[in-house]
């Protein structure tokens, strides 16, 4: 089994997410949610920064349907970014982000979340281009805060295609307990230290609030 990076309330490994999600599936290990942003679009999208993530970091196939169940069947709840590229079942709660893009048809001008949560459909709206980079196809920060927002009750937040830790950043500021696998050595060691960031800022943020 490989060990974990263990950063205050998070734990992180580097890793292939499908051999490490069957491990602990034998084990019986589950969690409160998954919430993730795996890769997707990936030859598809006319987006040049979707072509450079592809030549660079993905030379394998995108996750198979059976990876993203795999996910989803460890998890209690789940939001699964890209949802639309994966063959999932039908849901009530589909999460949209308004990416606030130019009408340019070379460029998605909004992303869609799977869900298995009840509720109607709601939307985020915040610029692609309101925030710095780490990862070629990065989350905002807030984003991925408003996700967990729908998640009131999950104190474990798994991400099994960790990316630089976007999801992490959020939940151990908003003081949830995280799991995060990432196989790119390069966005580990990104994630590492956003963590080591954040857990700092959550730190602050909940002492404040209490």
């Amino acid at each position: 089994m490989i060990e974990p990076v263990k950063i205050g309330r998070a734990e992180l490994y580097l890793g292939d997410c499908q051999p490490i999600l069957e491990e602990w599936k034998l084990e019986g290990r589950t969690f409160d949610a998954c919430c993730t942003d795996p890769p997707y679009g990936i030859g598809i999208a006319a987006n040049p920064v979707r072509q450079k993530h592809e030549k660079l970091d993905w030379d394998d196939a995108p996750p198979s349907d059976d990876s993203i169940a795999q996910c989803i069947a460890m998890a209690d709840k789940a939001i699964i970014w890209g949802g639309n590229y994966f063959h999932l079942p039908p849901t009530q709660r589909i999460l949209v982000w308004d990416k606030m893009q130019p009408a340019d048809f070379s460029l998605a001008m909004l992303e869609m979340a799977w869900t298995n949560l009840s509720g109607p459909a709601k939307m985020h709206r915040q610029s692609v281009t309101s925030y710095a980079k780490d990862h070629p196809t990065q989350k905002p920060d807030r984003l991925m805060k408003w996700c967990l927002n729908f998640l009131p009750d999950a104190q474990t937040i798994l991400d099994p295609f960790m990316g630089s830790a976007t999801t992490g950043v959020a939940a151990v500021q908003m003081g949830r307990d995280f799991i995060g696998i990432e196989r790119e050595p390069k966005y580990f060691e990104i994630a590492c230290r956003r963590i080591e960031d954040a857990q700092r800022q959550g730190d602050m943020f909940i002492e404040a609030a209490q």
